[in-house]
């Protein structure tokens, strides 16, 4: 069992993000772990050979020792990085950690010429990796990208909600299977033990749909300490998209097209992805998006250049949500 102690203090800084590092690096762990289950075998095939290719991304996530390296996931410091605003940051990595941090991943084995390399030429190296965590992305992860960040967005909405009813401690409660919140630590469900405070950095929660039924910790990112852990519906993560049956009182209410609008969004959508599912022309979907948002009954964010729309409270009520944890 492994003790995370949070002081009251802790509980006030505790925010969510989602990081698309956090989704490269779980994403490659599944791929190199033996289990079949974490992901879907036409992903596999698609995402396995091009791995295989990164000669330098490869060999770091993790190296022999077990390690990543924590210059790979720095802790976002807003909501929803783009993959473009985290390279930045791990492209400024100073490269004495850089090194260090390396040579900890492959401590007592011998290294390839690839990661020999980060000793001599470190900032060619790191140059190599960001090069190819972008490639890697664009072809192992785009794809998914919309379902990943609409899962970890319906995670912090009803994170927040939560909070908002019964206050703070409530973003714990029940977060994961392998979590346990007992009030003034976060207990990990681990074979090794261990424990350890935050010594005043922010802890943040990322919902990761690529962690499967792990989590994972990271302590020396100095942006502030990150857990990931797979946020709940992550097993359907890889199911065929079906629009949500709404129930015959709202249909009632709002009319059968708009309450289905409604009960798409238990998670985030765009306007795109509400038509695509419900099968609406764009237009009308929007127009029904405009209605329900006039009606306070869901709002619209921005994602980088997309608007995506999802619930307010009211609309969860409406909805017939179940916000216990």
């Amino acid at each position: 069992m492994i003790r995370i102690e949070l002081a009251p203090a802790d509980l006030l800084r505790l925010r969510f993000a989602h990081s698309p590092m956090a989704e490269v690096v779980a994403s490659c762990l599944a791929l190199r772990s033996r289990s079949a289950r974490l992901v879907p075998a036409s992903w596999r095939a698609r995402a396995e050979p091009l791995l295989r290719g990164l000669t330098t991304l490869r060999p770091l996530v993790p190296g022999p020792s077990g390690y990543v390296p924590d210059f790979l996931t720095p802790a976002p410091p807003v909501t929803r990085p783009t993959l473009e605003q985290e390279l930045r940051v791990v492209a400024a990595t100073p490269l004495d950690r850089v090194v260090s941090e390396v040579e900890r991943a492959w401590a007592g084995h011998r290294a390839p010429p690839e990661i020999e390399r980060f000793a001599t030429d470190p900032a060619g190296a790191l140059a190599v990796t960001v090069r190819e965590i972008r490639r890697y992305f664009s072809t192992a992860i785009a794809p998914s990208w919309p379902r990943l960040r609409a899962l970890a967005e319906g995670e912090v909405t009803r994170r927040g909600l939560l909070a908002a009813e019964r206050g703070p401690r409530a973003l714990l409660t029940d977060l994961h299977p392998r979590l346990d919140w007992d009030g003034g630590a976060l207990r990990l469900a681990y074979d090794k033990d261990g424990e350890f405070g935050l010594d005043g950095h922010p802890l943040t929660l990322l919902p990761t749909g690529f962690t499967g039924p792990h989590v994972y910790t990271m302590t020396g990112t100095p942006s502030g300490r990150a857990l990931w852990y797979a946020p709940r519906g992550h097993g359907r993560l890889w199911d065929p998209p079906a629009p949500a049956e709404p129930p015959a009182a709202l249909a009632a209410l709002l009319g059968p097209t708009r309450a289905a609008v409604l009960a798409l969004l238990a998670e985030p959508a765009g306007t795109g992805e509400v038509a695509a599912a419900l099968r609406l022309a764009p237009a009308t979907a929007s127009h029904h998006l405009t209605t329900l948002r006039d009606a306070d009954l869901i709002t619209g964010e921005r994602d980088g250049r997309r608007l995506r729309y999802r619930r307010t409270g009211l609309g969860e009520q409406l909805a017939g949500e179940d916000q216990a944890p």
